[in-house]
């Protein structure tokens, strides 16, 4: 799992993520169109509160007139807002619906190669907490992105038609917030990706000890789990604080540099009404579009940290996407194998344990309709020679033959089910027990199954 590797916003994942919003396009680029004016709308309103205060030395029918203006603004706003949210939900909802049936049935038709080199409990947390953070990003960080763009790059140009000199005097502060905010960012995202992956660390012995609780309670290793469990939480909450601890000077940062900004822009902004003849709804409108821009730019380093995650986790996503998977489609044949089985001279190991051979030089055959026992103690291959059979793994070396023809050129769905299974290990999948007896053959009449 690759889930501590450091991710870059590239074209290419982007594209991938895309492809899972294309057919809905017309409904995200509509919520993008929704999106565009809840921004615009948003760098209305500091220009309409400056004439308000500009028209009390006025008359009351401006007041008026601008007060209408602005109800009139914020009508539009909640409209907009409504229909962005709404539009981008559905889309977001029924892309990554599709997202995760596409990674589950990806996953499913992986080798058993994979899984036993994958832990259940990561697995399951790529498909779960991953998802989670693209569903925020999608419904919220992205749009929330594009509005502070828009908000810091209109807003820049209204403050440039009011005063060049102290728009050009805002600026100056501006990048140096920026490089420490990009830098606090990084640091910030680095610790959150590190706790992300000792969560699903955590998640995996819950669910080990879980599904092995009649092993953890022969052996008396409650006590054992428990503290395994501990040392981890421990861990992530370590982890958790010293991140906090970055957010909380990123945001102590923040405020300081943002009202250190507002401060100094009315200082000079004061100094321009006497000197330059700047109005004060013009200086009102300013300030108001320097907490907007301060606001958006300390905003964004969080959000674009967000993104990335989102990218990232969508990349540990479609890195599954990216695995063979095990042929399964259906086989024109329909004819049952006689049940000759042979090997001849193979040797075995698993992929993961290369220096340790399961079987070696291992010659058998059973003739059709034959019933053999293969004994042995613990460890000795038994269960190896089984999933041999029904192809979960590729032999070393030599070669399996059923009904004299390797076992290779068979189709694999076409063998499985020409194969009969007793598990020595009891396995329920949730829902009925007439599902769990059906499951060797789905569809089974009701005599099939009580004949079961």
């Amino acid at each position: 799992m690759k889930k501590d590797k450091k991710r870059k916003i590239s074209f290419n994942s982007l594209k991938k993520l895309y492809k899972y919003i294309h057919p809905y396009k017309t409904s995200f680029y509509i919520g993008l169109v929704f999106l565009l004016l809840t921004g615009f709308a948003s760098l209305i309103f500091p220009k309409l509160v400056g004439d308000l205060v500009d028209g009390s030395s006025s008359s009351p029918d401006k007041i008026d007139q601008i007060a209408i203006y602005l109800f009139i603004l914020f009508t539009a706003q909640a409209i907009f807002s409504y229909f962005r949210i709404v539009l981008f939900v559905g889309v977001a909802e029924k892309a990554l619906s599709k997202l995760r049936q596409d990674t589950f049935n990806h996953l499913i038709r992986l080798p058993i190669s994979f899984f036993s080199n994958s832990k259940v409990g990561e697995l399951n947390s790529r498909i779960s907490a991953d998802i989670t953070l693209l569903q925020e990003t999608f419904t919220t960080t992205f749009a929330e992105f594009i509005r502070q763009i828009i908000i810091i790059i209109g807003g820049i140009a209204f403050l440039s038609y009011i005063s060049i000199k102290l728009t050009l005097f805002m600026l100056a502060v501006f990048p140096v917030i920026i490089i420490l905010a990009v830098i606090f960012g990084r640091k910030i995202k680095g610790y959150s990706k590190k706790v992300q992956k000792e969560i699903a660390q955590s998640n995996n012995i819950v669910e080990e000890a879980l599904q092995g609780i009649r092993i953890v309670k022969s052996f008396t290793n409650e006590a054992f789990e428990n503290l395994k469990y501990k040392n981890k939480t421990d861990e992530v909450a370590k982890t958790a604080i010293i991140g906090g601890k970055y957010r909380g000077a990123f945001a102590s940062f923040i405020i300081l540099c943002v009202f250190g900004s507002i401060i100094s822009v009315i200082w000079f902004g004061t100094k321009q009404v006497h000197s330059e003849g700047l109005k004060m709804g013009e200086l009102f409108s300013f300030v108001l579009y320097t907490v907007f821009i301060g606001a958006s730019v300390g905003g964004m380093a969080d959000l674009y940290s967000k993104i990335q995650k989102a990218i990232g986790a969508s990349e540990d996503l479609l890195e599954i996407h990216e695995l063979s998977g095990e042929d399964i489609s259906e086989s024109e044949n329909k004819t049952k194998l006689e049940g000759v089985l042979e090997f001849k001279e193979v040797s075995f190991n698993y992929e993961e344990r290369t220096n340790n051979q399961v079987l070696n030089n291992i010659n058998f055959d059973v003739k059709k309709s034959e019933n053999i026992a293969i004994v042995g103690p613990s460890g000795a291959g038994k269960s190896t020679i089984t999933s041999l059979i029904l192809h979960f793994h590729e032999v070393t070396e030599g070669k399996i033959l059923i009904d004299r023809k390797n076992i290779n050129d068979y189709n694999i769905n076409y063998l499985r089910h020409n194969i009969g299974i007793v598990p020595q290990d009891t396995f329920l999948f949730g829902g009925t027990i007439k599902e769990n007896i059906e499951y060797g053959k789905i569809g089974s009449s009701k005599d099939e199954i009580i004949e079961a």
